[in-house]
Protein backbone atom coordinates (compact mmCIF):
# COMPACT_ATOMS: atom_id res chain seq x y z
CA UNK A 1 0.00 0.00 0.00
CA UNK A 2 1.31 3.21 -0.79
CA UNK A 3 1.88 6.52 1.67
CA UNK A 4 -1.45 7.86 0.07
CA UNK A 5 -3.24 4.89 0.01
CA UNK A 6 -2.41 4.70 3.88
CA UNK A 7 -4.12 7.89 4.49
CA UNK A 8 -0.67 10.02 4.91
CA UNK A 9 -2.12 12.83 2.64
CA UNK A 10 -4.64 13.93 5.12
CA UNK A 11 -1.95 14.40 7.30
CA UNK A 12 0.32 16.34 4.89
CA UNK A 13 -2.66 18.82 4.20
CA UNK A 14 -3.04 19.57 7.88
CA UNK A 15 0.83 20.49 8.08
CA UNK A 16 0.29 22.50 5.04
CA UNK A 17 -2.29 24.35 7.04
CA UNK A 18 0.02 25.33 9.85
CA UNK A 19 1.11 28.01 11.04
CA UNK A 20 4.12 26.70 11.72
CA UNK A 21 6.76 27.66 8.93
CA UNK A 22 8.88 24.30 9.68
CA UNK A 23 6.05 21.94 9.47
CA UNK A 24 4.49 24.50 5.93
CA UNK A 25 8.02 23.75 4.55
CA UNK A 26 8.39 19.65 5.46
CA UNK A 27 4.29 19.31 4.33
CA UNK A 28 5.58 20.91 0.76
CA UNK A 29 8.23 19.01 0.32
CA UNK A 30 6.61 15.66 1.16
CA UNK A 31 3.63 16.72 -1.24
CA UNK A 32 6.90 17.31 -3.96
CA UNK A 33 8.05 13.75 -3.70
CA UNK A 34 4.36 12.64 -3.79
CA UNK A 35 3.69 14.44 -6.96
CA UNK A 36 5.80 12.97 -8.78
CA UNK A 37 4.58 9.89 -9.12
CA UNK A 38 1.50 9.54 -11.80
CA UNK A 39 -0.63 7.79 -9.90
CA UNK A 40 -0.84 10.37 -6.71
CA UNK A 41 -1.97 13.37 -9.14
CA UNK A 42 -5.28 12.73 -9.49
CA UNK A 43 -5.76 12.56 -5.63
CA UNK A 44 -3.46 15.08 -4.77
CA UNK A 45 -5.59 17.01 -7.13
CA UNK A 46 -8.74 16.11 -5.64
CA UNK A 47 -7.91 16.49 -1.65
CA UNK A 48 -7.83 20.31 -1.97
CA UNK A 49 -4.27 20.88 -1.97
CA UNK A 50 -3.78 22.66 -4.68
CA UNK A 51 -5.11 26.34 -3.06
CA UNK A 52 -2.82 25.60 -0.17
CA UNK A 53 0.29 25.03 -2.37
CA UNK A 54 -0.68 28.13 -4.44
CA UNK A 55 -0.96 29.59 -0.85
CA UNK A 56 2.38 28.60 -0.10
CA UNK A 57 3.63 30.25 -3.24
CA UNK A 58 2.26 33.17 -2.08
CA UNK A 59 3.10 33.48 1.46
CA UNK A 60 5.88 30.82 2.21
CA UNK A 61 9.35 30.57 2.44
CA UNK A 62 11.94 30.99 -0.06
CA UNK A 63 12.49 27.10 0.25
CA UNK A 64 8.36 26.58 0.52
CA UNK A 65 7.48 28.85 -2.38
CA UNK A 66 10.62 26.25 -4.56
CA UNK A 67 9.24 23.13 -4.28
CA UNK A 68 5.89 24.54 -4.30
CA UNK A 69 6.06 25.60 -7.91
CA UNK A 70 7.88 22.64 -8.94
CA UNK A 71 4.75 20.45 -7.12
CA UNK A 72 2.32 22.51 -9.28
CA UNK A 73 4.36 21.35 -11.87
CA UNK A 74 4.36 18.10 -11.55
CA UNK A 75 0.22 18.06 -11.10
CA UNK A 76 0.14 20.11 -13.74
CA UNK A 77 0.64 17.42 -16.48
CA UNK A 78 -2.51 15.59 -15.27
CA UNK A 79 -4.95 17.62 -17.44
CA UNK A 80 -7.68 17.32 -14.54
CA UNK A 81 -5.65 19.26 -11.92
CA UNK A 82 -5.37 22.15 -14.81
CA UNK A 83 -8.75 24.16 -14.08
CA UNK A 84 -7.92 23.69 -10.32
CA UNK A 85 -4.64 25.68 -10.54
CA UNK A 86 -6.21 28.53 -12.83
CA UNK A 87 -8.76 28.95 -10.32
CA UNK A 88 -6.17 29.20 -7.91
CA UNK A 89 -4.61 32.32 -10.09
CA UNK A 90 -1.40 31.13 -9.07
CA UNK A 91 0.48 32.90 -12.13
CA UNK A 92 1.59 36.31 -10.42
CA UNK A 93 3.42 34.66 -7.80
CA UNK A 94 4.89 32.13 -10.49
CA UNK A 95 5.69 35.19 -12.39
CA UNK A 96 7.47 36.78 -9.12
CA UNK A 97 9.65 33.57 -8.43
CA UNK A 98 10.63 33.42 -11.82
CA UNK A 99 11.95 36.87 -11.51
CA UNK A 100 13.81 36.27 -8.58
CA UNK A 101 15.39 33.22 -10.25
CA UNK A 102 18.31 32.33 -12.07
CA UNK A 103 17.50 32.28 -15.34
CA UNK A 104 19.36 29.15 -15.83
CA UNK A 105 17.97 27.38 -12.73
CA UNK A 106 16.05 24.23 -12.43
CA UNK A 107 13.76 26.68 -10.69
CA UNK A 108 13.46 29.15 -13.59
CA UNK A 109 12.48 25.89 -15.83
CA UNK A 110 9.17 24.86 -13.16
CA UNK A 111 8.33 28.21 -13.53
CA UNK A 112 7.85 28.24 -17.06
CA UNK A 113 6.83 24.88 -17.04
CA UNK A 114 3.35 26.21 -15.04
CA UNK A 115 3.17 29.24 -16.95
CA UNK A 116 3.31 26.95 -20.30
CA UNK A 117 0.39 25.35 -18.77
CA UNK A 118 -1.99 28.24 -17.79
CA UNK A 119 -1.03 30.29 -20.77
CA UNK A 120 -3.48 27.60 -22.03
CA UNK A 121 -6.48 29.57 -20.92
CA UNK A 122 -7.50 33.04 -21.56
CA UNK A 123 -7.15 33.81 -17.61
CA UNK A 124 -3.43 32.63 -17.86
CA UNK A 125 -2.48 34.66 -20.77
CA UNK A 126 -3.59 37.91 -19.19
CA UNK A 127 -2.13 37.25 -16.52
CA UNK A 128 1.25 36.78 -17.52
CA UNK A 129 0.87 39.73 -19.82
CA UNK A 130 -0.54 41.97 -17.00
CA UNK A 131 2.64 41.12 -14.97
CA UNK A 132 5.31 44.02 -14.93
CA UNK A 133 8.01 41.94 -16.38
CA UNK A 134 6.13 38.85 -16.93
CA UNK A 135 7.07 38.12 -20.59
CA UNK A 136 10.23 39.67 -20.40
CA UNK A 137 11.12 36.95 -17.66
CA UNK A 138 9.98 34.36 -19.96
CA UNK A 139 11.99 35.63 -22.74
CA UNK A 140 15.12 35.98 -20.69
CA UNK A 141 14.53 32.15 -20.31
CA UNK A 142 14.37 31.62 -23.82
CA UNK A 143 17.62 33.02 -24.40
CA UNK A 144 19.39 31.92 -21.17
CA UNK A 145 17.37 28.57 -19.77
CA UNK A 146 17.69 24.80 -19.27
CA UNK A 147 17.11 23.04 -22.39
CA UNK A 148 13.55 22.20 -21.16
CA UNK A 149 13.04 25.60 -19.69
CA UNK A 150 14.02 26.95 -23.33
CA UNK A 151 11.19 24.29 -24.87
CA UNK A 152 8.71 25.36 -21.89
CA UNK A 153 9.06 29.52 -22.98
CA UNK A 154 8.84 29.10 -26.26
CA UNK A 155 6.08 26.77 -26.08
CA UNK A 156 4.32 29.62 -23.48
CA UNK A 157 5.30 32.67 -26.13
CA UNK A 158 3.65 30.59 -29.18
CA UNK A 159 0.71 29.54 -27.53
CA UNK A 160 0.09 33.43 -26.09
CA UNK A 161 0.59 34.60 -29.47
CA UNK A 162 -1.89 32.27 -31.62
CA UNK A 163 -4.54 33.00 -29.41
CA UNK A 164 -4.63 36.33 -30.32
CA UNK A 165 -1.38 37.78 -32.80
CA UNK A 166 -3.07 40.85 -32.87
CA UNK A 167 -3.30 41.39 -29.02
CA UNK A 168 0.02 40.07 -28.38
CA UNK A 169 2.56 40.16 -31.05
CA UNK A 170 3.89 43.92 -30.39
CA UNK A 171 3.82 42.67 -26.31
CA UNK A 172 6.19 39.95 -27.50
CA UNK A 173 8.28 41.61 -29.70
CA UNK A 174 9.19 44.78 -27.69
CA UNK A 175 10.57 42.33 -24.74
CA UNK A 176 13.41 41.49 -27.63
CA UNK A 177 12.61 37.54 -28.42
CA UNK A 178 13.91 37.78 -31.72
CA UNK A 179 17.90 36.97 -30.73
CA UNK A 180 16.81 33.87 -28.96
CA UNK A 181 14.32 32.63 -31.26
CA UNK A 182 16.95 32.80 -33.97
CA UNK A 183 18.90 30.81 -31.70
CA UNK A 184 16.61 28.10 -30.78
CA UNK A 185 15.93 27.72 -34.22
CA UNK A 186 19.64 26.32 -34.96
CA UNK A 187 20.62 25.18 -31.63
CA UNK A 188 17.54 23.57 -30.48
CA UNK A 189 16.30 20.82 -30.11
CA UNK A 190 13.74 19.20 -32.60
CA UNK A 191 10.36 20.62 -30.84
CA UNK A 192 11.87 23.86 -30.29
CA UNK A 193 13.10 24.66 -33.42
CA UNK A 194 9.66 23.99 -34.93
CA UNK A 195 7.85 26.16 -31.93
CA UNK A 196 10.43 28.59 -32.67
CA UNK A 197 9.73 29.14 -36.45
CA UNK A 198 6.27 28.99 -36.48
CA UNK A 199 6.77 31.80 -33.56
CA UNK A 200 9.10 33.90 -36.20
CA UNK A 201 6.29 33.40 -39.05
CA UNK A 202 3.48 34.43 -36.43
CA UNK A 203 5.67 37.84 -34.81
CA UNK A 204 6.52 39.00 -38.69
CA UNK A 205 4.28 41.65 -40.22
CA UNK A 206 1.92 39.50 -41.83
CA UNK A 207 2.27 35.95 -41.33
CA UNK A 208 1.95 34.83 -44.74
CA UNK A 209 4.70 34.99 -47.93
CA UNK A 210 4.32 38.34 -49.59
CA UNK A 211 4.72 36.65 -52.85
CA UNK A 212 6.37 34.35 -54.84
CA UNK A 213 9.00 36.92 -55.48
CA UNK A 214 10.22 36.70 -51.76
CA UNK A 215 10.25 32.89 -50.56
CA UNK A 216 8.91 32.10 -47.29
CA UNK A 217 12.53 31.41 -45.79
CA UNK A 218 13.32 32.03 -42.47
CA UNK A 219 15.88 34.21 -43.61
CA UNK A 220 13.50 36.44 -45.14
CA UNK A 221 10.99 35.78 -42.58
CA UNK A 222 13.32 37.73 -39.63
CA UNK A 223 14.53 40.76 -41.60
CA UNK A 224 11.25 41.00 -42.55
CA UNK A 225 10.42 41.63 -37.92
CA UNK A 226 14.02 43.59 -37.99
CA UNK A 227 12.90 45.61 -40.05
CA UNK A 228 10.06 46.53 -37.53
CA UNK A 229 12.08 46.62 -34.68
CA UNK A 230 12.47 49.71 -32.96
CA UNK A 231 16.09 50.60 -31.50
CA UNK A 232 19.14 50.13 -32.35
CA UNK A 233 20.58 47.82 -29.96
CA UNK A 234 18.08 45.07 -30.53
CA UNK A 235 17.87 45.29 -34.53
CA UNK A 236 21.67 44.87 -34.22
CA UNK A 237 21.65 42.11 -31.92
CA UNK A 238 19.17 40.33 -34.26
CA UNK A 239 21.11 41.02 -37.56
CA UNK A 240 23.68 39.76 -35.54
CA UNK A 241 21.67 36.56 -34.84
CA UNK A 242 20.55 36.08 -38.08
CA UNK A 243 24.49 36.18 -39.58
CA UNK A 244 24.98 33.76 -37.52
CA UNK A 245 22.15 31.71 -37.88
CA UNK A 246 22.98 32.05 -41.94
CA UNK A 247 26.96 30.59 -41.35
CA UNK A 248 25.48 28.14 -38.89
CA UNK A 249 22.71 26.77 -41.83
CA UNK A 250 25.75 27.31 -44.47
CA UNK A 251 28.45 25.15 -42.55
CA UNK A 252 25.22 22.41 -41.92
CA UNK A 253 24.52 22.02 -45.87
CA UNK A 254 28.11 22.16 -46.58
CA UNK A 255 28.47 19.29 -44.25
CA UNK A 256 25.65 17.64 -45.46
CA UNK A 257 26.94 17.72 -49.03
CA UNK A 258 30.26 16.62 -47.69
CA UNK A 259 28.66 13.28 -46.29
CA UNK A 260 26.56 12.60 -49.19
CA UNK A 261 29.56 13.25 -51.78
CA UNK A 262 31.62 10.49 -49.03
CA UNK A 263 28.56 7.90 -49.71
CA UNK A 264 28.04 8.20 -53.04
CA UNK A 265 29.47 5.44 -55.23
CA UNK A 266 30.63 5.41 -59.30
CA UNK A 267 27.43 4.01 -60.25
CA UNK A 268 25.71 6.75 -58.54
CA UNK A 269 27.96 9.36 -60.41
Amino acid sequence: MSIVEAGALDHVIRFLQSENINLQESATAALLTLSASISNKPIIGASGAIPLLVNILKHGTTQAKVDAVMALSNLSTYTDNLTVIIETDPVPSVVTLLKSSKRSSKTAEKCCSVIESMVGFDEGRTAVAAEDGGILAVVEVLENGTRQAREHAVGALLTICESDRCKYRELILKEGVIPGLLELTVQGAPKSQTKAQTLLRLLRETPYPRSEFQPDTLENIVCNIISQIDGDEQSSKAKKMLAEMVQVSMEQSLRHLQQRALVCTPTDL
